[in-house]
């Protein structure tokens, strides 16, 4: 059966962390993420939809015994974030004042400005523009 011509495809990441409801609040200071969606189950564990600019991804509490796991039980992480912004410099530099510990500082390198750092809940965060 072919899908509806009215669905659209997207892919949208979910970060596993410990303490979702701060790396909500993190999200938001750091790259000016928007909440669209939230789920509280009561005991402070949410699930919540965050978007910046067109793109969405979510948040959400680990979950070992459904095999979901933060970047802190990993001892690090399996995949990592890119985000295409007009101004790397300064979201990168608004990343680390709200707690983001810088990797590489932005610079240009293979056809693009690019600085990575690390969120405090462990995952990496690619952010940059292509060079014209």
């Amino acid at each position: 059966m072919a899908p509806s011509p009215d669905v659209r495809s997207t892919l949208a990441p979910w970060l596993h962390v410990r303490g979702s409801a701060r790396a909500v609040d993190f999200y938001k200071s750091a790259f000016s993420a928007i909440e669209t969606y939230r789920v509280d189950d009561g005991s402070g564990n949410i699930v919540a939809r965050l978007s910046i600019g067109s793109s969405e991804f979510w948040v959400g509490d680990e979950s070992p015994d459904h095999e979901n796991f933060s970047p802190e039980s990993l001892a690090g992480s399996t995949a990592r974030m890119i985000l295409t912004v007009d101004d790397p410099d300064a979201v990168f530099a608004q990343a680390c004042a709200a707690g983001a510990t810088a990797v590489h500082p932005v610079s240009e390198s293979h056809g693009w400005r690019l600085g990575r750092v690390v969120d405090p809940f462990g995952h990496h965060w690619e952010i940059g523009r292509e060079l014209q």
